[in-house]
């Protein structure tokens, strides 16, 4: 018998038009028979999982017939689908399967599409509850360099000179071999399509990881003609960035490309050369990030000089070229910076103290004063306590990692004198048995997951909500 067949009413629809077999298309529910269990549910359910699928054809069976629609499938996994149409979450119990076998279900029903989305569901991230869930264990020998995220929760991971992309489910999908000795700088453009650069290497290259193709090589053409290498790549749902650094290392910029024209050069901005001793031209912005609130794009450098670390922040305005706004480091210049746009604020961890600490974006002033989360700043011992530290937001909190602990900061509003004062509290991250290990490198996040790599390990850990680990 194949799967989906008609057969003889194993029961009847529990609707005022029961008694009446030829009355299917004026009642709302729908019974179906799965593996010889009944289930029952409604029409507008069935139609959440769109035309041309299995659910859409048990919908127009049981319109057109006057029998119960059977299916020779395996009623359990039926059940689990059945609730993502319900509710566009997996049940708990879910946990009990193994996810491929969840994942050929959904692909005979025709909604692994809806599988996808409700596994990359940014809802379902619960920082509080977070836990380490599954090792994601690596070939060969070479420490991971960079990891980068896709909206539908895939992940790549950059080793060596290869490249390794997972899946949603987080099923090994392909390993891709680059020009690359090392990759620094990595960034999901698409499903398949990848930017990575290196300091060491010219060109930032656009590759297509399903067919292991290098698509194009993006340069600037500095004015000494010499090699550019990739300090930080960036994007926004229009463009491309790339921090360049000539091969002499007396010049850089930024460059912006159209990601929906071909990686077409755009424009040229923060264009420097370095004369005499002007060392904050000199520094090439090593980390860039897109603002969509206030259409701003972050550039971060730092530099270690005989007098210390010092660096800036700057926020550049991409179609006019300008600076909008500036922050100086001097004194307790950032390890690691992130802004984020649902926080409206730049998140910092000081190299000197070790300490977060943020600057309001709605309140900027000419002072700009960084806000510790701890209300106030810690003295300074002459020792780098930040050196190393890792700091991203992801939706409402901000994470940390200090050597190999994590901890997440999340915002307690308080009144004081009638006004609202931002305060952030810090709690340590995941159970015992998650606590410790060697330093955290690479923090990244992808719907409901949050992706942790160490120093000298060839493996990446997945921290989920354990309610909906699988």
């Amino acid at each position: 018998m194949p799967p989906f067949s008609q057969s003889s009413p194993l029961s009847t629809v529990f609707s005022p038009n029961h008694h009446n077999p030829n009355n299917h298309s004026s009642t709302n529910i729908v019974t179906i028979d799965v593996g010889g269990q009944i289930f029952q549910t409604t029409k507008q359910t069935l139609t959440l999982a769109g035309s041309n699928t299995l659910f859409s054809n048990l919908f127009n069976s049981y319109d057109q017939n006057n029998q119960t629609p059977f299916v020779d499938r395996d009623p359990d996994l039926f059940s689990i689908l059945l609730s993502v149409l319900r509710t566009g979450n997996l049940p708990s119990k879910a946990k009990l399967f193994d996810i491929q076998d969840i994942i050929f279900e959904a692909i005979y029903y025709g909604i692994d599409h809806l599988l996808v989305q409700c596994q990359s569901n940014p809802s379902q991230f619960e920082a509080f509850n977070l836990e380490k869930s599954k090792i994601l264990n690596l070939g060969g020998r070479d420490p991971i360099s960079v990891i980068d995220t896709t909206q539908n929760g895939s992940l790549l991971v950059s080793h060596g000179s290869k490249i390794t992309s997972f899946d949603w489910a987080l099923q090994r999908k392909s390993t891709v071999l680059t020009r690359f000795a090392a990759i620094d700088s990595l960034l999901s453009l698409s499903s398949n399509v990848v930017a990575a650069g290196a300091t060491d290497f010219s060109g930032l290259q656009i590759i297509d990881l399903d067919k292991g193709l290098l698509m194009q090589s993006l340069n600037w053409e500095n004015l000494t003609k010499s090699s550019s290498t990739v300090q930080a790549i960036g994007k926004s749902p229009e463009f491309l960035f790339s921090s360049f650094e000539s091969g002499r290392r007396n010049s850089n910029s930024i460059m912006v490309f159209d990601v929906n024209d071909g990686f077409r050069t755009v424009s040229e901005i923060a264009h420097n050369e370095i004369f005499g001793a002007d060392l904050d031209s000199c520094i090439p912005a090593t980390k860039l990030k897109w603002v969509p609130s206030v259409n701003l794009l972050m550039a971060a450098a730092s530099h270690s000089g005989p007098s210390g670390v010092s660096g800036n922040i700057k926020f550049w305005d991409v179609r006019s070229g300008e600076i909008a706004w500036e922050i100086k480091e001097k004194s307790d210049c950032f390890s690691d910076v992130t802004v984020s746009d649902t926080l409206s604020a730049v998140f910092k961890i000081g190299i000197n103290s070790g300490e977060a600490s943020y600057i309001d974006f709605r309140r900027i002033d000419s002072s700009n004063s960084w806000n510790y989360f701890g209300g106030t700043k810690k003295p300074l011992n002459g020792k780098k306590e930040g050196l190393g530290c890792k700091i991203e937001s992801h939706g409402n909190q901000v994470f940390c990692s200090k050597e190999g602990e994590l901890e997440v900061c999340s915002e307690v509003l308080m009144v004081e004198n009638g006004k609202d004062e931002r305060v952030f509290r810090k709690n340590l991250l995941g159970r015992t048995k998650d606590v410790g290990g060697n330093r955290v490198t690479n923090l990244g996040f992808s719907g409901s997951k949050m992706f942790v790599t160490r120093r000298d390990q060839q493996c990446v850990e997945v921290w989920e909500s354990s309610r909906r680990g699988f």
